[in-house]
């Protein structure tokens, strides 16, 4: 069931250099900040690792969306989370669609 209440669950393998981050509930330009404060836990834990951000059961605000992709394309998370601007090596699996405004649907368990 999608909710309101943002809800991530990470995967790190450490011989591989790679963190997935899942992630389920509503992504807004609000909650993402929440996501950044993971990302930024996830890459410090090696040097070069590979973040997948794995949005397909989300639904995510357009604008939060950009925001994320913003920070694929420029290996950098915005500069008040990370001031040291650190690299980071970000792919982003983003549903097929974007939130509507209105509330979030229910799905069937």
């Amino acid at each position: 069931m999608t909710t309101e209440k943002l809800r991530v669950l990470v995967r790190v393998d450490l011989d591989c250099a790679k963190a997935r981050v899942a992630t389920q509930g509503r992504v807004t330009s609000k909650s993402v900040h929440g996501l950044y404060d993971v990302m930024k836990r996830a890459n410090s834990l090696t040097a070069g690792m590979t973040l997948e951000l794995d949005m397909t059961r989300a639904w995510i605000a357009p604008d939060a969306l950009e925001e994320l992709r913003t920070c694929s394309r420029s290996h950098h998370l915005p500069a008040h989370v990370d001031p040291l601007q650190s690299d980071y090596r970000l792919s982003i699996l983003a549903p097929d669609y974007t939130a509507p405004l209105g509330p979030v649907p229910s799905q069937a368990a």
